[in-house]
């Protein structure tokens, strides 16, 4: 794998950085989202795939005013739509373009049956009512992210059991360049969800934020720790496995790898077992939260938002943990208002999510200062910072402020307009996520994995998690959120 990804690297010179392409590919997207708040819906036509129990169901243009497009031809256009952009992207790094095409043909298509397989209801449905929807009496609980796990495992079966197969792909396999657009568009998603939450209660969301402070200056450096005394891993290794586990999963791992410049695979390994067992708290965060919590339910929804490490995760931790609680409460004649839980692990997510451009920077300061200085009195000089700093956080923070200010600036009308834009072009993040983690499979040669240390890192992973982060999370949910509780339904 290593010497797959130092191939690329040292090919002819880069018209185009990555980072930089993806900040234009990331915004580009934005921007065409932005133009059906006037009236031009620009990216109503991409396909969506809902949680489905009948196949037939499941694919559907992503806004009404294309209802007359089915969703076939809206995959389709999608496809074609992002060949195209891709194919561009490709030629602007100086790279092979008709290499990647076929490639990438191949690749859309087998990571988005991954993703179709994950939507399934027995996989993905999770809370009780869905189920009910969809006449279910038992589910896995994956979430729709299950598709995130499907695309995982199908890229190490062609990695492990289809080497031609895998080296023929590599040519489309970029994970860093799918998942730093995603993050780049995650900033507006972030944007207006936070927008949608500022009717809370102030004094949530400054507990919120301050439960989110205290968490992550003990997390990260004690995690750091674990992984560099305590297994023996380099800073390269420490650093975004200490980011990954203790801020925000992938887009923390990623973020870190980029300040620090770690070599490719270290950032994309962390980001596997992020999902792996940001799937695995989901299954049981909540039914423990249910049996110990369920008189505190704000510390318990807060505790999901702390401890799961990836947006859709945590969130659906939060929806479950909300269903079981509400139904607890309601058996013992007590009737919280809807929504109240859930907008409390959503707040602290989102919070998490906007840190993770600071802490980039953070990092950057660190690495180019301390750890890895330049010979000479000019370590220290602002370029050699910007030059660590990953330039992808730029597009992340530009979207995020651009979406706020519009959330916050608009009327409700226009609002929603704004809501269901930002909603198309998230359909294109999901794409990029589960891009990503193919990719990540396909690289993932468990021969090489091992001799990198991939026992290892699952087991930092499992003794700084639940070991440490998960307890330390409740601690401060209880600190924070006790006592506080959601208004009653009248």
């Amino acid at each position: 794998m290593s010497e797959a990804v130092l191939s690329v690297q040292t090919a002819e010179p880069r018209r185009l950085s990555e980072d930089w392409l993806a900040v234009v590919i990331g915004v580009g997207i934005f921007a065409l989202a932005l133009l059906s708040i006037a009236g031009f819906d620009a990216l109503g036509w991409l396909a969506t795939t809902s949680v489905w129990i009948d196949p037939r169901a499941a694919l559907a243009p992503a806004s009404k005013a294309y209802a007359g497009l089915s969703g076939a031809g809206a995959l389709v256009l999608t496809f074609l739509a992002l060949l195209a952009l891709l194919s561009a992207g490709v030629f602007a790094l100086g790279e092979d373009v008709k290499r990647f095409a076929l490639a990438f043909t191949a690749v859309f298509a087998i990571a988005y049956a991954c993703w179709f397989v994950g939507s399934w209801a027995r996989l993905a449905a999770v809370t009780p009512a869905e189920q009910a929807k969809y006449g279910l009496a038992w589910s896995l609980k994956l979430t729709s992210e299950g598709g995130f796990i499907v695309a995982l495992l199908a890229g190490l079966v062609i990695a492990n059991f289809l080497p031609a197969t895998a080296e023929w792909l590599k040519a489309a396999i970029r994970p860093e360049l799918y998942i730093k657009i995603a993050i780049v568009i995650l900033g507006a998603f972030i944007a207006v969800t936070a927008a949608g939450k500022l009717n809370l209660a102030s004094s949530l969301l400054l507990r919120g934020v301050a439960a989110i402070v205290e968490a992550y200056l003990i997390y990260w450096p004690v995690v750091y720790l674990i992984a560099r005394k305590g297994f023996g891993f380099s800073r390269e290794w420490s650093a975004p496995l200490a980011s990954g586990i203790s801020i925000c999963g992938v887009a923390a791992a990623i973020a870190t790898g980029g300040a620090i410049r770690a070599r490719p695979q270290v950032p994309v390994l962390v980001s596997s077992l992020v999902v792996i067992f940001a799937v695995i708290e989901v299954l049981i965060l909540p039914a423990i939260a249910q049996a110990f919590m369920s008189h505190e339910p704000l510390v318990a929804t807060a505790w999901m938002g702390l401890a799961v490490k990836t947006d859709g995760a945590a969130v659906a931790a939060g929806g479950i943990t909300q269903a079981l609680i509400q139904a607890k409460a309601a058996a013992e004649g007590v009737a919280y208002q809807p929504g109240w839980m859930l907008a409390v692990t959503a707040t602290v997510k989102v919070f998490i999510d906007v840190f993770i451009g600071v802490w980039a920077f953070i990092l950057a300061y660190i690495w180019t200062n301390a750890i890895n200085p330049r010979p000479g009195p000019d370590k220290a000089r602002a370029v050699e910072i910007w030059r660590r700093f990953p330039k992808f956080i730029l597009g992340f923070v530009a979207t995020f402020a651009i979406a706020l200010a519009l959330a916050l600036g608009t009327p409700g009308g226009a609002s929603g307009k704004l809501a269901a834009a930002i909603g198309e072009a998230n359909v294109l993040r999901v794409i990029f996520f589960t891009l990503t983690f193919f990719s990540i499979g396909v690289m993932s040669n468990f021969h090489k994995l091992w001799e990198e240390g991939l026992a290892k890192l699952a087991a930092v992973y499992v003794v700084s998690l639940f070991g440490f982060v998960v307890w330390v999370g409740f601690v401060i949910s209880w600190l924070f959120f006790a006592g506080v509780k959601p208004p009653l339904a009248s």
